[in-house]
């Protein structure tokens, strides 16, 4: 049975993404529009998030007013596209652990190898949101998920700019319980593993390389 999948229609960010998608938009702009779409990624993804009423002064009066309850959260991020949108995510929650799990897709098999892991020794304790721009072939999302879960991670969520059916497919057919928040579902992949209409690739496109 599919696993959830919340594709976030906003306006400000469906203008965002389309900035993105644009050929003519530079490394600077690219990183600084990444940056605002995962924002607005994470207000959907964590609308879930547990508060608790705290008694507070205002200038005016004393009352009761919702906070965070303290679950401990964990944000994971993809190298090394996936930089970006950590960084954007802890301006949100500063308190947040953050992990990194190394991952790069092999241009032959498309297959996807690990080459660092690193995560917060309590990632059981905590929610987790994983962190990759790009759902393709969803080889490298199920291979960090895997990673995730044999640490003991159990409540795992992935945030991703661009989607496409393969990917969400071969995510949610190994991992159901995963929720995947994107800002699109485009059409597929090309004969190259390559979203399409895309906006490239996002690694190249944030840092300038090729």
């Amino acid at each position: 049975m599919p696993g959830p999948l919340t594709v976030v229609q906003h306006p400000l960010l469906q203008h965002k993404l389309a900035l993105m998608r644009d050929v003519n938009t530079g490394p600077k702009e690219f990183r600084e529009l990444a940056a605002e779409v995962t924002l607005l990624l994470a207000y959907e993804a964590m609308r879930d998030l547990e508060t608790e009423p705290v008694t507070l002064r205002t200038p005016i009066t004393e009352g009761e007013f919702p906070m965070l309850a303290g679950k401990k959260l964990a944000v994971i991020a993809i190298l090394r596209a996936g930089l970006v949108m950590s960084d954007s995510i802890l301006r949100l929650v500063p308190a947040a652990r953050v992990g990194h799990v190394g991952l790069y897709r092999d241009p032959q098999t498309l297959q996807p190898v690990a080459y660092y892991s690193k995560l917060p020794q309590d990632i059981a304790e905590r929610r987790v949101f994983l962190l990759d721009p790009m759902l393709a072939t969803g080889g490298s999302a199920v291979a960090a998920i895997d990673t995730l879960k044999e640490a003991g991670a159990h409540n795992i969520k992935l945030l991703s700019i661009l989607s496409v059916p393969e990917g969400v497919g071969r995510v949610h057919g190994t991992h159901p319980d995963v929720e995947i928040v994107t800002a699109a579902l485009d059409e597929g992949l090309n004969d190259h593993g390559y979203i399409v209409p895309g906006l490239g690739d996002a690694g190249d496109r944030i840092y300038g390389t090729k």
